[in-house]
């Protein structure tokens, strides 16, 4: 290989694009599925309204939130229910990547919106003051989102909001969101006493089917009941699917183009092996150890390939922040892009695939050229 290294570049070139491109396209799925499956608990429910798919479509009155509140399976502390009844809105604000206007939640919660959440914790600032134009900001958001900074002043409409803090939530999609008193929420867009959802803080995992149950069976609510860790892996389901329906064709089609580079290189290799090739037979090898030879070449080259493709790919996209519209609510979400050790393994499974396929026929040439011929070239 060394003696042929301008050939044997075209092979481990065309492999590393094929595995660095796989990687790093679904390395995108991966780590949006990722962000949004750590968002949920299982002992926290999301009540939206009966045949709502986001929280956007959904609408819940003050009295269904009462009943809510008073069903069975509720956690309470100090005899109050650990239940956060939520306003969700959309406002426009400017990418630092490109300038152009995204769909930023503004979410409207309770008193008891941090205690239905596990993750929460103000990393900067303070907390909203309960009747004032204040809110706290994701740190996703405040990372992809201009002017979204601790201690400035920004206007959605006609109204200016004061940044008062930073909250983390482990990388979960919270972290994409602004928060804010849910009653200042509702004067300032005149929603009057509605909600859109409310979180529920379950006495443990198994009581959400009590919990359902009791719902369904009052004539008051007509409500849809799930886990939020179901919940957010429903919302991540869609932008998922898309990007694995693109990565895994791109990926097929690259892989035809390194086939027929590994083919040219491993027909150059036995082209100038020839003789060689013909003297190990002549003195005794068989066909299957000249094959075995020259496919152990082509697969190393393409996992050599392979290690580079997936080295660049993680290098590269690992830890890559960016948002995208995505989910039934039609807003941003903030997310890193993961590449992990499954698509590693994955590629590097493609790329014996590619050097096995385009080691194979070359190989079988190479036994089938008559000695005495071979002995002849060059």
């Amino acid at each position: 290989m060394p003696q042929r290294i301008a050939v044997s570049l075209v092979a481990v070139v065309g492999v590393a694009a094929v595995v660095g491109v796989f990687a790093g396209v679904l390395s995108m799925a991966s780590g949006f599925q990722r962000t949004m499956a750590s968002s949920g608990a299982e002992d926290v429910a999301v009540v939206l309204r009966a045949g709502s798919d986001g929280e956007l479509a959904s609408g819940l009155s003050a009295e269904q939130v009462q009943v809510i509140e008073s069903a069975p399976g509720v956690l309470r502390r100090d005899g109050q229910p650990v239940v956060s009844a939520e306003l969700y809105v959309v406002v426009d604000v400017e990418k630092k990547s490109t300038g152009l206007s995204a769909n930023v939640p503004l979410r409207g919660i309770q008193p008891s919106g941090l205690d239905v959440r596990d993750n929460v914790e103000i990393i900067e600032g303070r907390m909203f003051e309960l009747g004032k134009n204040e809110f706290i900001v994701g740190r996703g958001a405040a990372d992809q989102f201009k002017g979204l900074e601790v201690g400035n002043t920004i206007r959605f409409g006609l109204v200016e909001w004061s940044i008062v803090g930073m909250f983390s939530d482990g990388g979960g999609v919270a972290e994409s969101e602004l928060w804010s008193d849910v009653r200042v929420i509702q004067s300032t867009y005149n929603r009057g006493n509605s909600f859109q959802s409310a979180r529920v803080r379950l006495t443990s995992p198994d009581a959400i089917d009590e919990f359902r149950d009791a719902l369904d069976a009052d004539p008051r609510i007509d409500a849809s009941i799930r886990a939020e860790r179901e919940y957010y892996s429903a919302q991540a389901e869609g932008l998922t699917n898309i990007i694995s329906r693109i990565g895994y064709p791109i990926t097929i089609l690259m892989s035809f183009g390194a086939i027929f580079g590994a083919l040219n290189t491993m027909y150059s290799s036995i082209s100038s092996r020839s003789r060689e090739i013909a003297t190990l037979r002549s003195i005794g090898f068989g066909p299957m150890p000249v094959l075995v030879s020259v496919m152990v070449e082509s697969v190393i080259l393409a996992v050599i390939g392979g290690l580079i493709g997936g080295g660049v790919a993680y290098l590269f996209f690992n830890g890559y922040t960016v948002s995208t519209l995505a989910g039934a609510n039609f807003s941003q979400v903030v997310f890193n892009f993961s590449v992990t050790a499954g698509l590693l393994k994955q590629g590097l499974i493609a790329a014996v695939i590619i050097g096995v396929v385009g080691g194979l026929f070359p190989a079988i040439r190479a036994v089938r050229v008559p000695v005495p011929v071979a002995l002849r070239e060059l």
